[in-house]
């Protein structure tokens, strides 16, 4: 073991090892037979204060390949309900919690891994992280994160050696655990589990520690287990926003894949949307469109009333309920911030905005133009001119004839309803919000072609640094 290895040098936090065995079960890493790094996120070493320089590639394989060090592993304990039916077997079946830090910011994070081997849930799997998996993943955190989603990232990617068999790729397959770095590892399905055993008082411990270290701004009073969850509905329905926003579709928003902090994460089946349509669905045993696009702020409204139940044991269910009823006005008031800031403009456009999105949903669902094409051509072409004449809004768009007369008329109505001021900071806003470039299916497919082909990681980290750029 290397001592000098900055990985273990850093102060880790046991907050949830200290909260006692009834939540956890220790674990051990898998031994691989090989360890090839192919990406550590050097921005995530400068967010936890440390200088990337300082940390070299071995550092990363002994840390997050050959886990050694840090000790103990945790496979957290959770149930969720999957697809609607509740699954009581649920848990870390390929991962575990590394250990838990501070990042600049003050706040604390968790380090957690994925395809690290088998634990006590993993049932009949073998524990593992296919290397496309992990791929995917990484380009799914990085873009989500440029575009402003409250998201987890990648710390690290490393392939294995192994060879694994899926039913849902080409196998043989290569194989890679990954390191995700995320506000916390604690889910709405950690408290579903407690309330299966009907523990209220493993509920209330864990909550407590849950308000203190994520929601410090919430008293130590009576009223607290109600206002955490009033403000757990804000964050999630502005997760839910910047995702449709952002024209991302999660595939897999069973309970055990939300949250406790609001915050997205686990990207398996996800996808952006090629063109507006609600009915889209990421996932390919997803029949039903349970989980499509349109679906996921009731999904997650859904989700969060059946949280309901664990934390109704250890407190008011009326306060829960009217923490549930913001919901829906949240989530469309700051769905349309979003859109609009899309669009080019600030919050001053006052009532014209809700017509102006109303109009632009139209037009993306019935021309078919691309999603993020149109948002991104928008940003390239934009002119002060338009303002003079509706007819060179998007003249030269690869998609001009796609774009109705009525539309351009409104988007024309909107800019003279603005101050110059607002007119010139246009261009920079659909530049901030609207990046050249989008990870569509296609986009992912060919990245993962050089790499299964010719083991050429050259386009995979060309479009990292794009992904990285930020939005100026």
């Amino acid at each position: 073991m290397n001592s000098s290895n900055p990985w273990l040098k850093l102060k880790y936090e046991p907050v949830i090892k200290n909260l006692g065995e009834d939540y956890y079960d220790v674990v051990a890493a898998a031994e691989f037979p090989a360890h090839f790094l192919r990406f550590r996120n050097d921005l995530l070493l400068e967010f936890l204060g440390v200088d990337p320089a300082s940390v070299g590639d071995t550092d990363f394989i002994d840390a997050f390949g050959k886990f050694q060090g840090v000790q103990p592993f945790l496979a957290l304990r959770y149930h969720g309900y999957q697809f609607g039916a509740y699954n009581p077997f649920l848990g870390d079946g390929r991962g575990f919690l590394y250990g838990q830090i501070r990042a600049i910011d003050g706040n604390l994070y968790d380090l957690g891994t994925k395809g690290s081997g088998r634990t006590p849930y993993s049932r009949s799997a073998d524990g593992r992280l296919t290397l496309k998996g992990g791929v995917r993943e990484v380009l799914a955190a990085e873009a989500l994160h440029q575009l402003g989603v409250n998201t987890s990232r990648c710390l690290s990617l490393i392939e294995t050696g192994e060879s694994l068999w899926r039913g849902d790729e080409p196998s043989p397959t290569r194989s890679s655990v990954l390191v995700r770095f995320s506000s916390s590892h604690i889910r709405f399905g950690t408290f579903e589990r407690l309330h299966y055993l009907q523990r209220p008082d493993l509920i209330g411990k864990l909550l407590d520690s849950v308000i203190k270290v994520y929601y410090p701004e919430i008293p130590d009073t009576e009223e607290r287990y109600g206002q955490f969850y009033a403000a757990l509905v804000i964050r999630v329905a502005r997760l839910a926003a910047q995702w449709m926003a952002a024209g991302f579709c999660h595939g897999v928003l069973n309970t055990d894949n939300m949250s406790i902090t609001g915050e997205s994460f686990d990207y398996g089946p996800y996808a952006f949307i090629p063109t507006y349509d609600a009915r889209f669905t990421a996932a390919y045993f997803d029949y039903g469109g349970r989980y499509s696009y349109g679906n996921q702020p009731h999904i997650c409204k859904h989700n969060l009333e059946m949280l309901q139940l664990p934390l109704a044991m250890i407190g008011d269910r009326s306060n829960l309920e009217a923490g549930l009823a913001q919901f829906d006005d949240c989530y469309q008031q700051y769905y349309q911030k979003l859109m609009l800031q899309k669009l080019g403009f600030d919050d001053s456009l006052g009532l014209l905005g809700s017509e102006l999105l109303a109009q632009t949903i139209i037009l993306l669902r019935e021309s078919k133009v691309g999603y993020h094409s149109f948002f991104a051509e928008l940003a390239l072409g934009f002119n002060s001119s338009w303002r003079d004449n509706s007819s060179l809004i998007l003249e030269n768009a690869i998609f001009s004839q796609q774009v109705t007369d009525n539309w351009r008329s409104f988007y024309h109505k909107c800019l003279n309803q603005i101050s110059i001021d607002s007119i010139e900071g246009m261009s920079d806003r659909l530049k901030k919000y609207n990046p050249q470039i989008a990870l569509l299916r296609p986009v992912i497919e060919s990245v993962w072609q050089s790499i299964s082909e010719d083991n050429n990681w050259q386009p995979f980290s060309d479009l990292i640094d794009k992904l990285q750029t930020k939005i100026d």
